[in-house]
């Protein structure tokens, strides 16, 4: 068993990887129930108000540089440090500068941006966890390079941990000493909670080296502290370049797409309530629509994406390792697995918010249109799920740009349907437009991967025997629950939390046959 668990390390890492992501996702909903009820609605929406220029900051100055270090690390773990230092030095660099330009021109972009004036005195807080964000990033680039997800892991863990304990903490003090509680409590727990996964990464960072079968003694051996790994960068500067510019070629365009993703998904927030005010909704009517499909809909389809968010983030290095060693059989064992297991959950998913998804909304959200969205957007799974998985492996081979004219692409497809649709046929229009777009970069993505590696594809055993096993899942779970029914009075949400358990359980359990049946 051990055994198998070292040499599945994209299986073990993808599991460990979900079991965090579920839990921070359950931690994190209820920290957002906590926060609706001390900051209220109006605090939330000015808190999310300035996210766009967080996410922009992280697109910049992190996300894409933590995926270029993952993939050069794992290709050449060799080089591992002399990379990790170099995105290091790259990334903090970029996050001062940023966090210093936000805190200077924090109320022009309040007052011009994003147009509440309000926001103004918060900015400066987010800023600060620019730095450390950048740093947080790059330690876990370097990790998922070596494929070691521990660290990363847990510290998702720690982040949310500490930033929730703060803030029940600050809120306990405040009511005690009778202040209002405001939306400043929700900034200051983000930039505590980007302390704490900083620092925690740090810590880890100088305790545990991460290393590999293909690294070398030096490599092995590590360094036995933080400063001594930033002292050690003093680089030639023949040697910084060296290292910075196929870095950078590969984080450019990465960086491009998270950018232009994240504006175009600010003016996406910013058209969907106008758009729905030409079809003649009030604004009251509009913010409302919009709040439940994203606030409470998209939530529950986003939640089983921690599991192909994680394979996607392990993706990466694996396809990036296998293509430095040229075992292209590799990559397209990889590629056929990783659709396989995203259409099993999306069929899965499918079945799942089709049947409940009135429960789920009214349940959770005590609201019969956030279970309608559910039930809609169900049929979106499939195609989200396998977008995030065949697009890390493109940009595990190296074809970020690809990645980023596709997802362009699809973008501009959903844009289309809310500036065009919603004021003929409302929101209905938008969820069209996200299918429509998901399902567009997911041919994309999967026609781009067919042209690079010719990986095997076989539509009755990943799309019609899922299917046909659901459908029987689903006649099974309606046959023994109509005769018996042991979760009734626990309940609405728990109860159909436990009925979803028995479907999913059924449902895996005949894969399960099926495959053991086949290899026998």
């Amino acid at each position: 068993m051990t055994d198998f668990f070292k040499k599945h390390t994209l299986i073990t890492g993808t599991l460990l990887l979900t079991i965090t992501g579920f839990a921070t996702r359950v931690l994190g909903f209820f920290y957002r129930i906590f926060l609706s009820r001390t900051i209220g609605a109006e605090g939330l929406g000015i808190f999310n108000m300035i996210h766009p220029i967080y996410g922009i900051c992280f697109a910049l100055c992190a996300g894409s540089i933590q995926t270029a270090i993952s993939r050069f690390v794992a290709a050449n773990a060799h080089k591992g440090k002399q990379i990790f230092r170099t995105g290091l030095v790259i990334s903090l660099t970029m996050g001062i500068v940023l966090a210093a330009a936000i805190v200077r021109l924090s109320e022009p972009l309040a007052h011009y941006i994003l147009l509440e004036d309000r926001c103004a005195p918060l900015l400066p807080f987010m800023a600060f966890s620019v730095p450390f964000s950048a740093i947080h990033a790059c330690i876990n680039g370097y990790y998922y390079g070596m494929q070691k997800t521990q660290v990363p892991s847990l510290a998702q863990i720690a982040e949310q941990c500490v930033r929730m304990a703060a803030v029940f903490l600050i809120a306990d003090i405040l009511k005690e000493r009778g202040q209002a509680i405001t939306v400043e409590l929700a900034i200051i727990g983000h930039l505590i909670g980007e302390l704490a996964a900083c620092f925690f990464s740090i810590f880890c960072f100088c305790l545990f080296t991460p290393s590999s079968r293909h690294s070398d003694s030096s490599c092995q051996a590590g360094l036995r502290s933080f400063e001594g790994r930033l002292s050690s960068a003093a680089l030639s500067f023949n040697a910084f370049r060296e290292t910075a510019v196929p870095l950078m070629t590969l984080a450019l365009p990465l960086m491009g797409n998270r950018l232009v993703l994240n504006i175009l998904s600010s003016a996406e927030a910013i058209w969907i309530p106008n758009s729905l005010g030409f079809y003649g909704l009030s604004r009251e009517e509009t913010f409302s629509v919009y709040g439940v499909l994203t606030g409470m809909a998209m939530p529950f389809i986003l939640f089983p994406s921690a599991i192909t968010n994680s394979m996607a983030v392990l993706l990466l290095p694996t396809v990036a390792e296998a293509q430095a060693g040229g075992n292209e059989s590799r990559i397209a064992q990889t590629i056929s697995m990783s659709l396989r297991y995203s259409l099993y959950m999306g069929i899965l998913c499918i079945g799942v918010f089709t049947l409940f998804g009135p429960e789920l909304g009214i349940g959770v959200f005590h609201d019969a249109s956030a279970g309608s969205f559910i039930q809609i957007l169900a049929w979106l799974c499939p195609f989200l799920y396998l977008a995030t998985t065949m697009g890390s492996i493109l940009n595990g081979l190296g074809k970020t740009t690809t990645t980023f004219l596709q997802n362009i692409t699809a973008l501009v497809l959903r844009l289309a349907f809310v500036l065009i649709g919603i004021p003929r046929f409302g929101i209905m229009a938008y969820l069209w437009g996200m299918l429509a777009s998901e399902l567009l970069l997911a041919f994309l993505h999967l026609t781009s991967l067919k042209r690079l590696i010719p990986f095997s594809w076989n539509a009755v055993e990943m799309i019609v025997k899922p299917a046909a096993f659901l459908i029987i899942s689903i006649g099974v779970y309606y046959a023994v629950f109509s005769l018996w029914d042991g979760f009734d009075g626990l309940g609405l949400f728990i109860s159909t939390a436990l009925h979803i358990g028995v479907l999913s359980l059924c449902y895996g359990g005949l894969l399960a046959v099926f495959h053991l049946a086949k290899r026998g």
